[in-house]
């Protein structure tokens, strides 16, 4: 697994290059991207999904810790490129309703 990291000033963008699934053995390495040290200056974060068709409990507790801690410094958490699978995840989880989304 691969996670690329791009920061323009206070934006960072994730693209995770996953094999595809975010889950119980990828979703530690993604945590490891988001800790308060790393997102210390952030107050834009973009997880860019393309290459994600799998995701996990494990992965959606990652992506909410993510969102709870762009919450608590008024910073703002956007997936991008997520495909028709994984919005479904999002829909029935109630994800959908907590997350901002844009579709790929």
């Amino acid at each position: 697994m691969k996670i690329a990291k791009k920061q323009e000033a206070d934006k960072l963008t994730l693209t995770l290059v996953l094999n595809g699934r975010l889950d119980t053995t990828t979703s530690s390495l993604l945590a490891e991207e988001i800790t308060p040290e790393a997102l210390a200056e952030i107050n834009e974060l973009v997880m860019d999904m393309a290459g994600i068709d799998y995701v996990s409990s494990a992965g959606l507790r990652i992506i909410l810790d993510a969102q709870k801690k762009m919450n608590q410094k008024n910073g703002k958490m956007t997936l991008v490129k997520v495909n028709g699978p994984v919005m479904e995840v999002f829909e029935m989880t109630g994800f959908s309703d907590i997350l901002t989304i844009e579709r790929a």
